[in-house]
Formats: C-alpha cells, sequence, structure tokens
C-alpha cells in the first residue's frame, strides 16, 4: 500500500493551478457533506438515526484512513463528524434532504470538473477510484503541514 506521502503527492500532481485548488477547497467538503446527506435520506426499518449507510460509509472511510496514516485518519474523525453534522442540518431545509443534498452533490461536481478544465488534467479518481477517498485527506495533509503536524 502507498504511504501518506505518495497519495498526497500523487494526488496533488493534478491539482496545481490555483484555482482548481480553490474549487476543490470548496467542493470536495460540499461533495462529502452532500453524500453523507443523501445517504442519510435512505429510509432505515429501524430508530437509530445515528446508525445508517453515511454513519458506515464514515467508518469505512476513517478505517481506510487508518490504514494510510493513523494521525490523518484520527484527524478525519474529527472533520467527518462536524461533516456528518453538517449534512443532518440539511435536513433542517424546508426541501427534502435528498433533494437539497443531490443539489449541492451535482453542483460541487459541475464545479469540480470546470477545475479540471481549468486545469488542464483530468481527476485523479478517473485513473485509481482510491483517489475518491484521497481529495478530503490531500485537504487534511495541508492543513497538517502548515500546522507542523507530522502525519
Amino acid at each position: 500500500m502507498k504511504t501518506a506521502d505518495q497519495w498526497l503527492s500523487e494526488y496533488g500532481r493534478s491539482h496545481q493551478n490555483p484555482l482548481n485548488k480553490a474549487i476543490h477547497w470548496v467542493c470536495i467538503p460540499l461533495i462529502v457533506i452532500s453524500l453523507l446527506g443523501l445517504l442519510m435520506a435512505i429510509p432505515m426499518p429501524w430508530d437509530a438515526a445515528w446508525f445508517n449507510p453515511a454513519s458506515v460509509l464514515l467508518a469505512f472511510s476513517v478505517g481506510y484512513y487508518a490504514l494510510v496514516s493513523k494521525r490523518l485518519a484520527l484527524g478525519m474523525l474529527v472533520v467527518g463528524g462536524a461533516m456528518y453534522a453538517c449534512a443532518a442540518s440539511l435536513a433542517m431545509l424546508p426541501v427534502p434532504l435528498w433533494v437539497s443534498s443531490l443539489a449541492v452533490f451535482v453542483g460541487a461536481w459541475v464545479a469540480q470538473f470546470i477545475g479540471h478544465e481549468i486545469e488542464g488534467r483530468k481527476p485523479s479518481f478517473l485513473k485509481d477510484l482510491q483517489f475518491l477517498l484521497i481529495g478530503p485527506l490531500w485537504l487534511l495533509g495541508f492543513i497538517y503541514r502548515r500546522l507542523g503536524i507530522a502525519y
């Protein structure tokens, strides 16, 4: 398995343009939040609001991140919890959760593809689907480096 530095460096190679980077800083969190919202909107046959496809995806993701870097996984546990709370707050809008989540999801992906058009490079996940999980880690890795936190 690749190291965190290898994953983040490879992802970063197709994210050099400042405008594309800025788009990713906005859109990656929006995509994660909206995906969690879409998963929360799936009706479940039990009455445990916290146990749903969104929480399962978060658990899977943090487990994957722990294989890449335990310190980044811990950070993603915190960030993922905050994103989960943001997704849940979408349910307070006057439209169904799945509608607001789908609108954000589609809009953020359109912006991401525009960013890659500006960059002149294809999205990394077209090469390897694991990059769909690496995108959020790439942002967190930047924050860790800025704060001097080793990962």
